[in-house]
């Protein structure tokens, strides 16, 4: 029961209040059963796995195009897809713009060749900034844990090895102010 004190059907949705007259069943654009596969906003955000702030989000961007049965959004199978497609690409680093230029993409060429032109160029793009990346965290972890195994070992009083490259400290015996 919500919080209004309104019936609920089986899916949380409300009940016609009393005499009210039901709606008619929505036809879906994508064909199959009619009304079958669509979703409230909450039910999609459910699904999905994210909030309904951020399908109104999408929504804002016009990535999707949800239906409106009065000021209800309604959430057909494709655009079920195309958020799919969309928190995908965001998994993958693609930038908003770039996954609403895949989406338009698709929109217009019905043999999806640009489309997936356009995504290989990008995968290819991303691959490789993400290998740099790769580079630059693996050149930053080994020079924090050189200076982790010399800290640990100054710390005990032991030799610290001492290995050349930019951010190696000094052993403990070279470093200014401890001079006798």
């Amino acid at each position: 029961m919500s919080g209004t004190g309104a019936a609920l059907t089986p899916n949380g949705a409300p009940l016609p209040a009393a005499g009210a007259q039901a709606a008619a069943p929505r036809e879906n654009p994508e064909g199959g059963e009619p009304g079958g596969d669509m979703l409230g906003i909450q039910e999609a955000a459910t699904e999905l796995g994210v909030t309904m702030r951020t399908l109104r989000f999408y929504e804002d961007k016009d990535l999707i195009a949800p239906q409106r049965v009065g000021t209800t959004r309604i959430y057909s199978r494709r655009e079920m897809g195309r958020m799919q497609l969309i928190l995908r690409g965001k998994r993958l680093g693609f930038s908003i713009r770039e996954i609403k230029e895949f989406l338009d993409l698709y929109d217009v060429d019905p043999e999806h060749h640009e489309q997936v032109r356009a995504l290989l160029t990008r995968v290819t793009d991303r691959i490789d900034e993400l290998r740099q990346q790769k580079t630059a965290i693996e050149q930053t972890l080994e020079e924090l844990l050189s200076i982790e195994r010399q800290s640990l070992a100054w710390l005990k009083g032991m030799p610290v090895e001492v290995r050349s490259g930019p951010a190696s400290a000094p052993p403990p015996e070279e470093r200014p102010g401890d001079q006798p």
